[in-house]
């Protein structure tokens, strides 16, 4: 099966920007209408995001419907069919709610689940496509390429239609969320044309006339069996928890502690993304060697990325248990950035590892391994974002005193990132298949240590 090139790889990219493009719409500027412009409770549109997270359960179903046809394309443009549909709907159901409350938050909930399904068949189809043709010396750069260009899809997306929807309308809300979603599919249907090329049915056990419950719960048993996949499944599940508990969190807490203004807290958030996309970018050397210099293997980073991002929230959590005297000399915006530079080097690395594993195994069930680290994944994003703001809550309501209840959750945080490092170092990312003349191969080593 011919690998792919940096061209195709880039393609991959822009279809994933895409996906982004109409995911950061629907769940963070909806988010701004439903709570600003139609002052709904804050609590409706963040149900509402929980919903898309809690729909993405499917991933594994969806992966292991893309086994059976091999082909992962259609999966992907149906996914971003239904996303784009799910995108629009929710535009047309926010501006529905300002006359008719009822009736536009039941079409909202029936976009919302459209856009979990979109995001679980294109998302997971895409990601096992990179799995199955990207050279093993390119993974964590081909991780880095297309989650780049999904943050860039973000950005721009997110600037071009906010000067859009000034002044804010209902119809200025609809027209621009179709325009994206539209451009979206349209965008992905050229860069996905003749990328993948001819693909055989699948020789192994997925190739059966059709897909049943039983044979889906048959395979992800099998999967789950693999001692690797299921190591790796716990890591996603902790690794997000872990990256996501405080990201409705920060903010506020830049705000009580440390006296951020609204703008000098959202600027945070831009501090945050910036170490982010430069922890991607470092760890995208990953496995490879630049005029003699070897950069690491994909564990190697992904177990230093965890250490880190536990080392910079053990300084937030130091900032909130110090109190006023420690805030006022804590330099809180290196502190951000270090762990967005941390938390981006971990998570990159990770993706490396995660398509280095996903064809190891039973033969033929490479999109159902994703799908289950994607549930993971999904469920780990959700369950930070409640239980972070639960638990700092509860903490407050024990402690008296909101320094401290903060830093409790960002104390617990980076435990979590501890036990994280842990258990990737266990993490066996072997090759499904070297060549025979490998030294590698002859001696049984790793891909991560090879590559280190």
């Amino acid at each position: 099966m011919k690998s792919l090139s940096w061209m195709s790889i880039a393609r991959l990219g822009l279809v994933q920007a895409m996906l982004g493009a109409v995911v950061v719409l629907t769940t963070s500027t909806l988010n701004r209408v439903m709570v600003v412009e139609l002052a709904l409770p804050a609590l409706v549109p963040g149900l509402l995001v929980a919903l898309h997270y809690a729909v993405q359960l499917s991933r594994p179903q969806m992966g292991f419907g893309a086994d059976l046809s091999a082909r992962r394309t259609p999966w992907i443009l149906g996914g971003l069919a239904v996303l784009s549909t799910g995108g629009f709907l929710a535009a047309v159901a926010t501006a529905w709610m300002g006359s008719h409350p009822k009736a536009g938050l039941a079409l909202a909930v029936l976009a919302f689940v459209l856009v979990g399904l979109g995001v679980s068949a294109a998302g997971t189809s895409l990601l096992t496509l990179l799995a199955k043709r990207v050279d093993e010396t390119r993974r964590a750069s081909a991780a880095a390429t297309v989650w780049v260009m999904m943050i860039v899809g973000f950005a721009v997306t997110a600037g071009i239609a906010g000067r859009f929807l000034d002044p804010y309308s209902p119809a200025r809300l609809m027209m621009v969320s179709g325009t994206v979603s539209l451009l979206a599919l349209l965008v992905s249907g050229w860069a996905l044309w003749g990328l993948e090329g001819r693909t055989a049915a699948p020789a192994g056990p997925a190739a059966r006339p059709a897909m049943t419950a039983a044979r889906f719960r048959q395979a992800l048993a099998e999967v789950w069996a693999e001692p690797d996949a299921r190591r790796f499944t716990i890591f996603v599940f902790v690794s997000m928890l872990a990256y996501s508990a405080q990201d409705l969190i920060l903010e506020p807490f830049a705000g009580v502690i440390f006296g951020f203004t609204p703008g000098q807290s959202t600027q945070l958030s831009g501090v945050q993304h910036g170490g982010t996309l430069a922890g991607m970018l470092l760890a995208a050397l990953a496995g490879r060697r630049v005029l003699g210099v070897g950069f690491g293997s994909l564990r190697v980073w992904t177990v230093w990325g965890c250490v880190a991002s536990c080392l910079a929230l053990s300084g937030l959590a130091y900032a909130g248990f110090g109190g006023p005297a420690v805030a006022a000399h804590w330099p809180l915006r290196a502190n951000v950035f270090v762990m967005g530079v941390a938390n981006g080097a971990f998570s990159i690395a990770a993706i490396g590892s995660m398509m280095a594993l996903a064809g190891r195994g039973r033969e033929a069930r490479e999109g159902t391994r994703m799908g289950l680290w994607g549930a993971a994944q999904a469920i780990g994003f959700a369950g930070g974002g409640v239980l972070g703001t639960a638990a700092s809550d509860l903490a407050r309501a024990v402690l008296g005193s909101p320094g401290p209840a903060y830093a409790t959750v960002f104390a617990a945080e980076a435990l979590l990132f501890i036990l994280s490092a842990l258990l990737a170092r266990h993490i066996s990312v072997a090759s499904a298949a070297l060549p025979p003349a490998a030294p590698a191969a002859r001696r049984g080593t790793s891909v991560v240590e090879r590559l280190s």
